[in-house]
């Protein structure tokens, strides 16, 4: 799987008005269909970072929220887990499996995991470790799959596989079952192997196959997940992720590896803050809800158009149509949204938390009179 995260200089944008001569007729959607990454901070969010702004506090998570909101994480998963916060997502991957690895081991993921394609090699650079990504048809790895490389194992000349890496939901917008990850991660540990999970966009999964916080364990703490990198910038925060240790022998020395990753926030309380809002009321749940529902109101407003091949609602907050020229071209001038597989045409919509049905609908109709062009 190709994809191509370059933002259009305003020169090619030129060369396309002077290509394509735009139709859509209507304003642009008030927010993207690019990323949950384009979206806005929660207001609760926002709050509860003023709210840490109006005092001072100790540095380095010697504060009351840190301590509030790994207390509120061991009660998500009901168990007695070791939390620590970073600053964003390829940072979490990094802390997390720096404390998984050994000299000379490799992580099995896939093809299309956000550690092998979008962390501009970090995981290889920082932690001298070697990605061994296998092909998948839909980003999510099998028992087999880990079998298919335990050749590499017991010889000098190769790293050994010992770190299983998924993502839930994957990047292609799948989601793994919890007996899907159990199943995963019998085979891991049968084979003396850990198992992570890129949680970036854990939330949606959770509320596809639940919305309540036994769905959630019931695919990574229940199912046997060592560690979780725990999403919440994509869910609403502002900055900040979390790296949840479920098998808490790992994370005997994660404060010095932390550190030296370069992931130890001086001013935690404004990572910590946003996690204590984000983890009572259900708000995690809600805000997913939503980003979800809108995918699917857009699949459902745009699946007529038989060139678009959409057969198959969304399961969390993304689509994958296959759009071809001109009217690709006209759609993007008018709102932007990224390729995923150039060569195929395909691209991917995104909703958000704060993704409104009027969004929704707008951007339906501009994918009409696009593809009138």
């Amino acid at each position: 799987m190709t994809k191509t995260y370059v933002v259009p200089s305003q020169n090619w944008w030129i060369h396309q008005r002077h290509t394509y001569r735009v139709k859509i007729s209507l304003p642009a959607p008030r927010r993207l269909m690019a990323s949950d990454n384009a979206a806005g901070v929660h207001p609760s969010i926002l709050d509860a970072i003023n709210k840490a702004n109006s005092f001072h506090a100790l540095g380095y998570g010697h504060d009351k929220f840190t301590s509030q909101a790994k207390q509120l994480f061991n009660q998500l998963f009901d168990a007695e887990t070791v939390t620590e916060f970073v600053f964003g997502g390829t940072g979490a991957n990094v802390l997390a499996l720096a404390c998984m690895l050994k000299p000379a081991q490799a992580v099995v993921c896939t093809s299309t995991a956000h550690i092998a394609v979008d962390e501009a090699g970090a995981p290889e650079r920082f932690l001298g470790a070697k990605l061994i990504d296998i092909p998948t048809v839909d980003g999510k790895l099998r028992p087999s799959d880990i079998n298919s490389v335990m050749h590499l194992r017991d010889s000098i000349h190769h790293a050994e596989p010992a770190v299983v890496s998924i993502t839930q939901a994957t990047e292609m917008g799948t989601i793994y079952t919890a007996d899907e990850v159990r199943q995963i991660c019998e085979t891991a540990h049968e084979l003396g192997m850990l198992v992570h999970m890129d949680g970036a966009r854990i939330t949606n999964a959770a509320v596809a196959l639940g919305a309540t916080p036994a769905a959630l364990r019931s695919f990574t703490k229940d199912a046997g997940v060592d560690v979780l990198s725990f999403g919440g910038v994509k869910a609403g925060l502002m900055f900040g992720e979390a790296v949840v240790f479920f098998n808490t022998s790992l994370a005997t020395r994660v404060e010095y590896i932390r550190k030296q990753v370069a992931q130890l926030n001086s001013k935690m309380r404004f990572v910590s803050a946003q996690y204590v809002e984000l983890l009572q009321n259900d708000l995690l749940f809600n805000l997913a809800k939503n980003a979800n529902a809108m995918a699917l109101a857009l699949y459902d407003q745009t699946r007529h158009h038989k060139s678009l091949n959409l057969t198959t609602p969304p399961s969390v907050n993304s689509l994958f149509p296959t759009i071809q020229e001109p009217a690709a071209s006209a759609l993007r001038e008018w709102t932007f949204f990224w390729d995923w597989d150039e060569p195929k045409h395909q691209y991917r919509w995104m909703t958000a938390w704060d993704t409104s049905l009027d969004d929704v609908a707008t951007f339906a109709e501009g994918v009409s009179q696009a593809l009138k062009i």
